[in-house]
């Protein structure tokens, strides 16, 4: 039957199939760990800002809260003072007489000059006293009745002036009043006046009687309380002080206040913590340590605070946005690219007019064209025979992959075994007797520098062809490890004894290849079914271990695995070490090596095993190791590992030599002849030169061949500092210099003396000179 082939490709979605594929992977894979990590970084962005501005406010408010606690504890002690003195005592026995005498004008005088010392307090701006009980005021400058002083010196409106006067009774300690406006004379004589906001403080006398004699009023402009909780951080909006009661002590702008707001962040959050006020802005508050029913208030404007935040969320969204663009490109091309080979072999098909395929057989245009390709291609490979020929040509590397399996034990089953040697076509017969010869070859240190991996892969590509044109038996090769290769040799069960001859065999092959690895042969145990091979293979490596370090290929069996050989000590004994210990401290360097080759020649003469000899070789560089660290006390792991390492690696006695010689030369060189103290003044130099740039202590610690933590401590021994402490100190000074002289902004001197930003350089500032560099250059 025939069918045009364009009736077999009318599908043309498989494009769109493989780009959805392509990335719907690389959304699962990347795109949503990159979402993830973006909004991880966001939260804790945003978290990290919070807890930094929490922090700073409150260290803010606590200053500011101290300061202003100090300046009303100060006016607190003077009105006290003032109110308890002998001359107020002595003025209400005669308060209200028409008539004064000299003595009692001298003392009214004396009052004003008490009253004087209150007004030069900083947030003072006037004072007098107000008695009760005679129609007398006394300020600073004058002393008169009352009306003409609250109508003539500080006059207020009408309603003003009756609310004030209103407040002089009752038992009053320190009672702030709402703001208020009034207009003060500034002196006795002259008509000039000031006008302003004012908040006044009360204080009555006697101090606990609920009918006072004389009241004692401290007014001192709004403005002045407002500077004295102003901070100077942009991201504080504002801030008040706030009484428990509701009442508002002082507030840094005249918006209005949601106390219901307040009270409730004040009730909810502890110190320092913020606490939401509305959608722009957040509150903290600090208890007043002068009065504990005041809280200083802050308001932190959350758009300020959060914009790196805002930043980096739009940087995200920008970063996410590029990812799926670039998987989007991405994907397209790959699927762009794998669809062309399918779309090349569908136009060839599809140029064929006419195909008629084998009796039988349909052929559905059902699917998209690679289904239709993978049909036709079933077709193909049966009517041509090369492609299959093509295909079996794999079957050998499979194959061997296969018996590596066998014997490194992950088949033992036969039944399992049975099936999969048929599905790869390889023939094996379950029940039979086979050996496991195992070759294992280590590459001289030398031949390694100048081999490459595919030199070394042609060498064994050639051992294989070798081996199995010299045995005539039938033989399986396999890698089982980089430096092991298993033959696996087939024979009757009465030549068991005949795998030494088939050893020897495979010694000729290997002795011309001795210039370039140390060969080894051990012969494992016959076994009668193919599910044991691996007991067979593990019993030959453990042959293995009987190899000597004679520069020769060997055969190990189990024929002479009790073979009688000198006893050597595979650990030095206590004298010994103590004698390389002593030949140490006595700088006897040449000794040392001349002891451990003796240790070598000895060992070399009674023929002793590799493993012995090595582990008795590691135990003497542990011990040249232990004495030259007790000297140093600069233990370098990374060398060391890298000696034994080397130890390990070495093949014969030859190589063992040179190996210690080598470790001889790098432990016991002679020391430099460069006074330290020299050295660390070249290292102070280059700091004092080169301070506002990045000084990193590993690298001095490297050009001085000395780890970080010897570098330090050496440091510390030869400048008296340590090395951070040096370099911070330094920079400092430069930064007062700059500071004093110039007119720079505070980053600009950061960036200038080493430093990233300028709140490291605020942070360390202050915490060396104990206050920050805006303060010390205006101090200075």
């Amino acid at each position: 039957m025939t069918i045009r082939m364009s009736l077999l490709f009318k599908l043309k979605s498989f494009n769109n199939k493989l780009f959805w594929k392509f990335f719907a992977k690389y959304f699962m894979l990347i795109l949503i760990p990159a979402i993830l990590a973006s909004a991880f970084t966001n939260l804790f962005v945003v978290s990290l800002i919070q807890k930094e501005a929490e922090q700073s406010s409150y260290i803010v408010m606590k200053n500011n809260a101290r300061q202003a606690d100090a300046s009303f504890h100060s006016l607190q002690v003077d009105m006290i003072n003032l109110l308890s003195s002998s001359n107020m005592k002595s003025i209400l026995k005669y308060a209200g007489k028409s008539q004064l005498n000299m003595e009692q004008t001298e003392m009214i005088y004396a009052m004003m000059t008490q009253v004087n010392s209150v007004i030069t307090e900083p947030l003072v701006s006037g004072a007098f006293l107000y008695f009760a009980n005679a129609d007398l005021v006394i300020d600073n400058n004058i002393y008169t009745n009352k009306s003409f002083y609250f109508k003539n010196y500080y006059s207020l409106d009408e309603s003003e002036s009756s609310k004030l006067i209103a407040q002089f009774k009752g038992k009053q300690m320190m009672r702030f009043t709402d703001p208020y406006p009034a207009n003060l004379r500034n002196n006795v004589l002259g008509d000039n006046q000031t006008r302003g906001s004012n908040v006044s403080v009360m204080m009555s006398y006697p101090f606990n009687s609920d009918n006072p004699e004389v009241y004692f009023e401290v007014h001192f402009q709004k403005e002045k309380l407002e500077r004295l909780i102003q901070t100077q951080e942009k991201w504080i909006s504002r801030t008040a002080i706030i009484h428990t009661d509701g009442s508002v002590i002082s507030q840094s702008d005249t918006a209005e206040l949601n106390l219901n707001s307040l009270n409730e962040a004040i009730l909810a959050k502890s110190e320092g913590a913020f606490s939401a006020y509305n959608d722009q802005q957040a509150v903290s508050f600090v208890r007043s340590e002068y009065d504990s029913s005041w809280y200083y208030i802050s308001w932190v404007d959350l758009k300020t605070l959060l914009k790196p935040a805002e930043t980096l969320r739009v940087l995200s969204i920008v970063f996410v946005l590029f990812f799926l663009l670039v998987g989007a490109f991405v994907s397209y091309y790959l699927s762009r690219r794998l669809y062309t080979p399918i779309l090349e072999i569908r136009n060839r098909l599809q140029a064929h007019q006419s195909f008629t395929p084998p009796d039988g057989v349909e052929i559905v245009p059902d699917g998209n064209d690679f289904d239709m390709i993978k049909r036709f291609s079933k077709l193909l490979i049966s009517e041509h025979k090369e492609m299959s020929q093509w295909v079996k040509g794999a079957l050998p590397i499979v194959q061997e992959d296969f018996i590596t399996q066998i014997l490194l034990g992950e088949y033992r089953d036969n039944l399992s075994i049975d099936y999969y040697s048929k599905e790869i076509a390889f023939p094996c017969e379950i029940k039979a007797a086979r050996t496991v010869l195992v070759i294992e070859y280590h590459y001289y240190a030398h031949v390694l520098e100048q081999l490459s991996e595919t030199s070394k892969s042609f060498l064994l590509v050639e051992l294989k062809e070798k081996i199995g044109k010299q045995v005539s038996n039938q033989m399986w090769l396999s890698q089982t490890r980089a430096d092991v290769l298993a033959c696996v040799w087939h024979h009757d069960l009465d030549n068991s004894t005949d795998a030494a001859e088939i050893a020897r065999q495979i010694k000729l092959v290997l002795e011309p290849y001795m210039t370039y690895f140390k060969s080894t042969i051990g012969i494992g145990r016959t076994v009668q079914e193919i599910g044991e091979l691996h007991s067979s293979y593990q019993y030959g490596l453990a042959m293995l271990k009987q190899k000597s370090l004679n520069a020769e290929v060997e055969i190990c069996s189990e024929d002479d695995a009790w073979e009688d050989r000198a006893q050597m000590d595979s650990f030095l004994s206590s004298e010994e070490v103590n004698r390389i210990a002593n030949m140490y401290k006595a700088q006897e360097y040449e000794r040392l090596l001349q002891s451990a080759l003796y240790l070598l020649e000895l060992g070399q003469r009674k023929q002793a095993g590799a493993m012995q000899m090595k582990s008795l070789c590691a135990d003497v560089l542990n011990t040249w190791i232990r004495a030259v660290e007790t000297g140093r006390n600069d233990f370098n792991i990374s060398l060391y590992s890298g000696l034994f390492e080397s130890l390990n690696r070495c093949q014969t006695w030859d190589e063992l030599k040179q190996h210690f010689e080598h470790i001889h030369s790098l432990l016991f060189q002679a020391s430099s002849s460069m006074n330290r103290s020299d050295q660390f003044a070249e290292v102070v130099q280059y700091i004092n030169e080169h301070y506002q740039e990045e000084l990193s202590i590993e690298w001095f610690a490297g050009t001085m061949n000395m780890s970080v933590s010897h570098f330090s401590r050496t440091f510390k021994e030869a400048v008296g500092e340590k090395y951070m402490e040096y370099i911070t100190k330094y920079r400092l000074s430069m930064a007062k210099k700059l500071l004093n002289e110039t007119d720079m902004k505070i980053e600009e001197i950061a960036e200038r003396v080493g430093y990233l930003g300028s709140n490291a350089f605020i942070r360390m500032f202050r915490k060396y000179e104990g206050i920050t560099p805006g303060k010390y250059r205006n101090v200075k």
